[in-house]
């Protein structure tokens, strides 16, 4: 299994093993995997994936579906955000090295990619050798590969999970040797061979999947608020999307006093809190934040979304069933969320706005444009309601435990 899964490895992948019989000899003393104890639960799974909450938190929904049934057991680095998320979210987790390709592919930081991609398929083979998963599941970033070949030298089954329009390297990558891939979006379908393919919508957190009332929510941020209120949430990002909050600074005092109905929840990002909150001038119907913690409130009580495109934000809108005015980031890889929020306007109706051509004009035209015209927010709710999917998380969990209970009859 080990030396057929390994021809057919593509390239660069192919030419980065070239001793297969006694891997764990190169490595022993440097790589032993962090104690594991032993599985209450008769079923296993490991699942990897990491680098950002948009693969992180996937993970952590299907993994909360499985746990009743089976011992799950994440993989990641111990410099990802994941080292730190996943022990807080009660399950187990081993580290493994970290291997990232740089871009571009012939930069001289990927010289060693090679020995660094061995190395962690190698602790991976270990791990894996001692947890004995029945599947393993990937949900794509640079931190999933090395688990996923070892998966597929081991002769274990895997799937993947993938969160956007168009697919990351490493699920492109992983895909010949995937049994299932669980996509989101119908414009993903034509990357991947379709016999394999479920859509079925990304995985959220459990807490967006119960809708607030808009009544409740109003009334926790914006007490005052009247029944004609119309609330704008701009989120800015985790860190901060510099060009989308530099361009809402320059138009939402104007906004607010041309205005008097409108009311704004404006998460900045941690990097670009303290630089807003100096520029911004204080107002009753503007909350500023680093973070929202209460996710679930801040799209209950939006009348639109300003945002940028990332696939979890793209899954929140649908299911929150959100007008949304979208900016895609231009720096993320393969250009995945110009292509999410272009998929967005054709499902869901969603304004996108290139970065190029964003400043505060465009944009508060856009809001001007959504806002007032209640027809409009009607049929851009409608449609978002209509493609969500809510229950992803159940239907991959569902989907891995028959896989699981039939290689196991």
């Amino acid at each position: 299994m080990a030396s057929s899964a390994l021809a057919s490895l593509p390239f660069p992948f192919a030419t980065l093993l070239p001793n297969t019989k006694r891997p764990t000899r190169l490595f022993s003393t440097t790589l032993a995997a962090e104690p594991i104890s032993s599985p209450s639960p008769s079923l296993s799974v490991v699942i990897a994936g990491g680098g950002s909450g948009g693969h992180i938190f996937p993970a952590i929904a299907i993994a909360d579906e499985l746990r009743a049934d089976a011992r799950v057991v994440f993989l990641g680095t111990s410099t990802g955000m994941e080292r730190e998320v996943i022990p807080a979210a009660g399950y187990e987790f081993v580290p493994i090295p970290k291997v990232k390709l740089s871009r571009p592919f012939l930069s001289p930081l990927n010289l060693l990619l090679p020995f660094k991609l061995l190395r962690s398929i190698v602790a991976s083979l270990r791990v894996l050798r001692e947890i004995r998963p029945d599947i393993v599941v990937g949900t794509g970033a640079y931190v999933s590969a090395p688990v996923l070949f070892a998966a597929a030298l081991s002769g274990i089954r895997l799937v993947i999970q993938e969160q956007n329009a168009y697919p990351g390297l490493t699920n492109q990558v992983i895909a010949p040797y995937a049994e299932k891939i669980f996509l989101a979006f119908n414009a993903c379908l034509k990357y991947f061979p379709r016999e394999k393919c479920v859509v079925c919508g990304n995985p959220i957190r459990l807490s967006l999947s119960h809708h607030a009332s808009k009544v409740d929510a109003r009334l926790h941020y914006f007490p005052k608020a009247g029944e004609n209120a119309q609330v704008v949430l701009v989120l800015g990002g985790s860190t901060g999307a510099t060009a989308l909050n530099d361009a809402f600074l320059k138009m939402y005092h104007d906004m607010l006093v041309e205005h008097d109905n409108r009311y704004i929840i404006w998460q900045t990002g941690a990097e670009w809190h303290k630089e807003v909150e100096s520029h911004v001038k204080k107002h009753p119907r503007l909350l500023l934040t680093p973070f929202l913690h209460a996710m679930d409130l801040a799209y209950a009580a939006s009348d639109v979304v300003v945002s940028r495109a990332g696939a979890m934000t793209c899954t929140e809108i649908l299911n929150a069933g959100k007008p949304s005015i979208l900016i895609p980031s231009p720096t993320a890889a393969e250009d995945h969320q110009t292509k999410n929020a272009y998929t967005m306007a054709d499902i869901a109706g969603s304004k996108v706005i290139i970065e190029d051509e964003l400043d505060s004009t465009s944009l508060e035209s856009a809001i001007n444009e959504v806002l007032g015209d209640e027809n409009l927010m009607r049929e851009m709710s409608e449609k978002a309601i209509r493609a969500a999917r809510p229950n992803a998380s159940s239907d991959i969990a569902q989907c891995i435990m028959s896989m699981v209970k039939t290689s196991s009859a």
